[in-house]
């Protein structure tokens, strides 16, 4: 049976890695799916293209999710469309890893811009323009927990979503919106691996309990899950994903 028949879910960053695994799933499980994307409209055609070819539900629309009104834009397209949005999920991020001391303002800046500001804008706009008894789900990091060298802006800004995800959800809750956050460990997808020699990534592989690093589809059945009502009594959590790694 599927478990979100009629939700509408917006998905941030949803055009490919992690997002689209997620857009997909939520899809597979009968919701209506907003799949946005910031500046790859290829990669969020191909994923829209997948999920009607399975008989799913969903829009592709841009929008940069650092900029206050375009996603109040984008919040209010998708309501015109499908009527209301159920879920929020918040994947949209970027990460550059450099040790502290090589950082950049502009790297600095640019993280907290889209990991940070961008949370709260879609939140700002959620605490309005979510359906009653919605949920969110946001994305934090495992390295909050492990400590790795040269992601410590990431995981600064990570944190602060951590704390957004806490405290709104007693400022939403009344309404019957759960609001909890994921922490995927390394995961199998261009974010995490551009760059990286294959040594290294099988090291941080052999930190799990499983002696793999994640795949997207393990990070999308979760989120599906706090999507879900069966995970209605769950808010102010922070799940890890990270097959025992932390």
């Amino acid at each position: 049976m599927k478990t979100l028949t009629e939700k509408v879910i917006l998905v941030t960053g949803a055009s490919r890695g992690i997002g689209a695994a997620v857009a997909k799933k939520l899809a597979s499980e009968g919701a209506k799916v907003i799949i946005n994307y910031a500046g790859g409209l290829d990669a969020a055609e191909q994923t829209l293209n997948e999920i009607k070819q399975q008989g799913g539900d969903a829009i592709a629309l841009q929008a940069d999710v650092s900029k206050s009104d375009e996603v109040k834009a984008m919040f209010d397209t998708a309501i015109a469309h499908y009527g209301k949005i159920d879920v929020l999920v918040n994947n949209a991020g970027i990460m550059i890893t450099k040790l502290l001391k090589d950082t950049t303002d502009e790297d600095f800046t640019r993280q907290f811009d889209i990991n940070v500001r961008g949370t709260f804008n879609t939140l700002r706009e959620a605490a309005t323009k979510l359906a009653d008894n919605g949920s969110v789900i946001n994305f934090s990091t495992s390295n909050n927990r492990i400590m790795l060298p040269t992601y410590s802006t990431y995981a600064a800004t990570k944190s602060a979503v951590e704390q957004l995800t806490s405290v709104f959800s007693k400022e939403v809750g009344a309404r019957g919106i759960n609001v909890n956050s994921v922490s995927p460990g390394p995961t199998n997808t261009e974010l995490f691996t551009n760059g990286k020699p294959q040594e290294v990534i099988d090291r941080l592989a052999s930190l799990s309990a499983f002696n793999r690093i994640g795949e997207p589809e393990d990070i999308a059945n979760v989120v599906a899950f706090l999507a879900s009502d069966a995970a209605k009594w769950i808010s102010a959590q922070n799940i890890g994903i990270n097959g025992a790694m932390a």
